[in-house]
């Protein structure tokens, strides 16, 4: 056997195996560390996975604490959420590279959510949102949460940036507020403009100097742990130079150096009616960014994911997160990146990642006290605008206006109103965005007798239509795209134009892929005025899958003939003198 027989033969069984294990419930909610367990997992392996571990640990430490400040909660409860939740995401999920914890998207929602139902309400509804993740999972809906039109992700991706980017503004520049912070951005930039004066400059160069030691390092060491280099780098310039600046320590203590004793969070039907649309929308945008971040390593690994088997992991993390008074788990697309670079193996990579950060909490607690928090106001602030994707906006502004629009308005809706009704009113924009770019698509026109790309190719140098095109009285239609209720109108109206004076309608579906029941409905529309006028009808070109909704809506014989193709029917029309003998 050939090299080349052998690879064909390999590719053929590996999508046999994949098309087998697509159909296996057991195979589809598999973790992927089983999978890497059954594949063979050695030292070597376990070494691979232990050095990208501990490297995105780095990253994720002083991420986890400063996305927990900004979110309303302790820097320990983000630490809680990536351990516990970063744990099971690896353990239980369907990707071999996803790293989980708290993320910068859930800033704006979990922030919102504290304010409004405290932190047990937040907890709470950290819960739910799991047992929301695992239905959505089990009931197979993965897939159908990736149809999330592009657009859509890069407008509230943006709009999320600028509102983490405005809710650190406080922190960058050690301002002093008279009262509360207002969680709006309109309310906030006021607040803050009136605070400017009262500028911390001690503040503001800690926040500059960890932006520019991160940039810089990123440009010129971008192998090295820019983040956690930075952060060391501003502590260790407030503890030697005594700078007043506000800590850690000074305003949450400290860390604790343990995970706490789990417990069930407040299950009162009361307290879950209040959190519910609070957890609804944790799930939506968890599945989002979640199975967007294993797209991301899939792209950069070459490897699949399993969006339900994901989901079912997100889902038991988050409740795992609840349990240890963590909040919201997600895949993160950085954390994730970082990993698959580090060269992971699998999700041995992300459970070890966890256990580092559990031994920086056992070990070096008190050291995290002296980070300044404008140092992590510094941080987020580069988190925020590598959030927007500026590149994408712009391809997004210059090549479709009505991807522009729907870009502009989920980006505006999410600064302006609320992130989950910015992407349910986004995805509905994009919907009726498709519906009418397919509608252009699809269309019907009236074909001579003559075929004009088969006129060269005929046996004996004649037309393969000569002998119908003497004959006036039928009328030949091809309907090409996609026929479906954006586009029944439309070929509904010009199929209708015929008339008593033709004796037979032939209509060609063989450029058509898919037949909705509206187009069908039209098609058992147009037959049955054609009955009623005496006129046959020939459907021709119709694969199986378009037959069937036709015949549900009474389109078979005797009302209409099917043929093979346009050839076939015109012959079987050919010197029948009335639509009856064709019924026949």
């Amino acid at each position: 056997m050939t090299a080349t027989g052998q690879d064909a033969r390999n590719q053929a069984a590996h999508r046999s195996a994949s098309a087998s294990a697509a159909l296996d419930p057991a195979a589809l909610f598999t973790p992927k560390l089983v999978t890497v367990l059954r594949e063979g997992y050695g030292l070597a392996a376990l070494r691979a996975d232990a050095v990208a571990g501990l490297t995105v640990a780095i990253v994720a430490l002083p991420l986890s604490m400063a996305i927990a400040i900004a979110s309303g909660v302790t820097p320990a409860q983000g630490l809680y959420t990536a351990i516990v939740g970063g744990f099971l995401v690896s353990a239980l999920g369907g990707s071999r590279f996803q790293i989980g914890g708290p993320a910068g998207a859930f800033i704006v929602l979990v922030a919102a959510t504290v304010m409004q139902h405290g932190v047990d309400g937040l907890i709470l509804a950290t819960f739910l949102s799991g047992l929301i993740l695992v239905g959505v999972g089990a009931l197979r809906l993965g897939t159908y949460i990736k149809f999330i039109p592009w657009p859509v992700t890069v407008g509230f991706t943006a709009g999320i940036a600028v509102i983490i980017l405005a809710s650190q503004v406080k922190d960058l520049l050690g301002l002093t507020l008279d009262g509360p912070e207002p969680g709006p951005l309109l309310e906030k930039l006021p607040v803050l403009w009136r605070a400017l004066p009262g500028l911390d400059p001690a503040a503001a160069l800690l926040a500059a100097g960890t932006i520019a030691v991160i940039l810089g390092l990123k440009r010129w060491r971008p192998h090295w742990p820019g983040l956690l280099i930075a952060i060391v780098l501003a502590s260790l310039v407030t503890w030697a130079a005594g700078l007043p600046v506000a800590t850690i320590g000074s305003r949450f203590g400290g860390i604790p150096g343990g995970l706490p004793v789990p417990a069930l969070p407040d299950l009162s039907l009361e307290k879950i009616l209040a959190v519910l649309p609070a957890a609804v929308s944790f799930a939506l945008l968890g599945a989002i960014e979640s199975l967007l971040s294993a797209v991301v390593a899939d792209g950069m690994s070459g490897r699949r994911h399993r969006s339900n088997c994901e989901l079912v992991g997100q889902g038991v993390a988050n409740m795992g997160s609840a349990l240890f008074g963590g909040f919201c788990v997600t895949g993160t697309i950085a954390r994730t990146a970082t990993n698959v670079r580090a060269g992971a193996i699998g999700p041995v990579a992300g459970m070890l990642h966890a256990l580092f950060l559990l031994a920086f909490m056992l070990l070096a607690a008190p050291l995290a006290s002296y980070i300044p928090l404008a140092s992590l106001a510094g941080l987020l602030a580069v988190v925020a605008w590598n959030m927007a994707e500026r590149h994408a906006i712009a391809v997004l502004l210059r090549t479709s206006r009505g991807d522009a629009l729907v870009f502009a308005v989920t980006f505006l809706l999410t600064i302006f109103r609320d992130l989950t009704e910015a992407i349910v009113t986004g995805f509905a924009l994009g919907s009726v965005l498709f519906i009418h770019r397919m509608s252009q698509i699809a269309g019907v026109r009236r074909l001579p007798l003559v075929s004009e790309d088969r006129a060269d190719t005929s046996a004996d140098g004649g037309l393969p239509y000569d002998g119908a095109a003497a004959d006036p009285q039928i009328i030949v239609y091809r309907i090409t795209g996609v026929f479906f209720f954006g586009a029944a109108s439309s070929i509904g109206s010009v199929l209708e134009s015929i008339s008593d004076t033709h004796r037979a309608l032939v209509v060609d579906f063989s450029a058509v892929p898919f037949l909705d029941s509206t187009g069908a409905n039209t098609v058992a529309g147009l037959v049955d005025k054609a009955s009623r006028r005496g006129v046959a009808v020939v459907l021709c070109g119709l694969e199986e899958s378009l037959r069937r909704p036709l015949e549900a809506q009474g389109v078979q014989a005797p009302k209409v003939t099917f043929a093979a193709d346009v050839e076939a029917a015109l012959a079987m029309l050919q010197g029948e003198p009335s639509a009856q003998e064709v019924r026949r």
